[in-house]
């Protein structure tokens, strides 16, 4: 069972350590880049612990709404990289929110706990693999921006086509 507190201490942490945000930035970069998003529901998963950087790989754990399972099809493209996904059906407590009076812990101004029913996936990816993928982004850009100047026939400024070539000076066909 977990608890929603740990689910915001854990975002807390994330806030406050730059080095853990930029690996789970790389963490969801690969999932993206391996498509899985286009699986229902994957998308609306919410970070509930992690990431935990291992020395061969980094570990994070997912919730959905037990009504919203995400399609297992995404954790097998995951699996098809490498990565181990396990699936868990669990609860996690949630404060009540307060509408009247019974609403209350007794003795307290605190709402009651709620048990809701959800998803757990916990995915564990290579680290290897999460290199491979950042990699490869930087040469997709590269490779763009090579094959822009040699369409171009010269260096790319970041100004459109139009500003940087004089309509008076016409770029020679090849």
């Amino acid at each position: 069972m977990h608890d929603i507190l740990d689910v915001i201490k854990n975002l807390q942490t994330l806030s406050e350590n730059n080095s853990a945000f930029k690996v789970l930035k790389d963490f969801e970069r690969v999932i993206d880049e391996l498509d899985v998003y286009v699986y229902k529901n994957w998308e609306e998963g919410e970070l509930v612990a992690g990431p935990h950087i291992n020395r061969h790989d980094v570990v994070c754990k997912f919730m959905w709404p037990r009504r919203s399972m995400p399609d297992p099809q995404g954790g097998r493209r995951l699996f098809e990289y490498g990565c181990h996904v396990n699936y868990e059906k669990t609860n996690i407590l949630v404060p009540r929110k307060i509408k009247d009076p019974s609403d209350y812990r007794p003795g307290t101004k605190k709402g009651k706990i709620d048990e809701q029913p959800v998803w757990i996936v916990e995915i564990r990816m290579p680290k290897k693999l999460m290199q491979d993928v950042s990699v490869g982004k930087n040469n997709k850009e590269y490779i763009a921006m090579a094959d822009l100047i040699k369409y171009h026939g010269h260096q790319v400024t970041g100004q459109s086509a139009s500003e940087e070539v004089p309509a008076d000076e016409e770029q020679p066909q090849s």
